[in-house]
């Protein structure tokens, strides 16, 4: 019996273009008190990461796979294949690397090996949608003499800036000043350099303020005025925005907000919807507000934005955005006023209205990074 323990010293989530280090610790379980005959042989351990795809069948029309250079496992159970028994097919893949080759525990020892890889910079963001699904690993696998392979999978979250695809990594000792009293290899120097340009960019890009104003109508009239401070926004960040209804002419008894992402297949990858498809495009709701508004001329609202939640982005397949979506609930009795009546020196007595009309609006006013 072995274990294996896979440690990643900076916990799952990274930025495309850094480097993952992790700590795999073997041991072998027994107690120390065990006869020589309990150790245990290991042939060789592997690392490598690999990005899954999987699309649904029901959505997605993938196109034949080529049959020049078929994806088949071989039935042998002695070679590394890190997407071995996984649905989909493997779009991205780092070179695998050996840790270690005829290792030998007694009962007790452990031993432990670093592995380092960096995530490639041209593959897409970790996401988990309704149309497809985009999954990264760190797959390691360990073989016993006369055993097949056990490989052990650690999932990975890794994000994409959009911009750093085109950075190259300053070369010039002068641009990065370091200390000479502190220990700093090129991998960290790296990670951090790029660490660093990423919150640049990420704060250059969300903290440009602008007011936005949208006039927001119907059939009948004008129901009011929404605006919005910017709109990139970074995930952990909330959506604030204003609704003036004072100056409309179309009573709103109630409104929500919802905050969604929109996932699109491209067009050439649609599946008909006459052959069984379902629709190509679906809605995902994070934050919704909802008030009830009649004689309100102003308000506001914030939803937050998840961090688990993925930042826009497009690949040759499929495409997410962030959008508002708007629901109203309005009436159009020319009685009914808008503001609350003035003091009566009798009682009164005030009815609602009895004709109510529900309308949509959705636009992709956000850009989340």
């Amino acid at each position: 019996m072995i274990e294996v323990v896979a440690e990643l010293s900076r916990g799952p989530v990274f930025l495309a273009g850094e480097a993952l280090e992790c700590v795999v610790t073997v041991t072998n379980p027994l107690p120390p008190t065990a006869t020589s005959a309990s150790s245990e042989a290991l042939a060789w351990a592997s690392a490598q990461i690999h990005c899954q795809f999987h699309a649904s069948e029901s959505r997605v029309a993938l196109p034949p796979p080529d049959s020049s250079q078929p994806d088949v496992q071989p039935d042998s159970q002695t070679v590394f294949l890190p997407h071995r028994g996984e649905r989909g097919q493997c779009i991205l893949s780092t070179p695998p690397k050996i840790l270690f080759c005829d290792l030998r525990l007694d009962p007790g020892e452990s031993k432990s090996y670093s592995y380092s890889e960096v995530l490639p910079i041209e593959g897409p963001p970790s996401f988990r949608g309704q149309s497809v699904k985009y999954v990264y690993k760190l797959t390691i696998g360990c073989q016993r003499v006369n055993s097949p392979i056990t490989l052990l999978r650690v999932p990975l979250r890794v994000l994409v800036l959009t911009g750093l695809q085109d950075v190259r990594f300053p070369q010039d000792e002068a641009v990065a000043p370091s200390s000479p009293f502190l220990e700093e290899d090129e991998g960290g120097k790296k990670d951090s350099w790029l660490a660093e340009l990423a919150g640049e960019r990420l704060m250059a890009a969300t903290s440009c303020r602008s007011l936005h104003l949208y006039n927001i109508s119907d059939g009948q009239g004008k129901v009011g005025t929404f605006g919005i401070f910017k709109s990139v926004y970074r995930l952990g960040e909330d959506v604030v925005g204003t609704l003036n209804l004072g100056e409309g002419t179309v009573a709103c008894l109630q409104f929500s907000v919802s905050l969604q992402t929109e996932e699109r297949v491209q067009p050439e990858y649609q599946r008909r919807r006459g052959t069984g498809g379902v629709p190509s495009v679906s809605h995902v709701t994070h934050a919704r507000h909802q008030e009830s508004c009649l004689h309100t001329t102003r308000t506001s609202f914030s939803l937050p934005i998840p961090l688990s939640s993925t930042p826009g982005f497009c690949t040759a397949i499929v495409s997410l955005k962030w959008r508002l979506h708007f629901e109203f609930v309005t009436s159009r009795e020319p009685g009914l006023v808008l503001l609350p009546p003035v003091e009566q020196p009798e009682p009164t007595t005030w009815t609602g209205p009895e004709q109510v009309f529900w309308s949509h609006l959705q636009q992709d006013l956000l850009h989340v990074t």
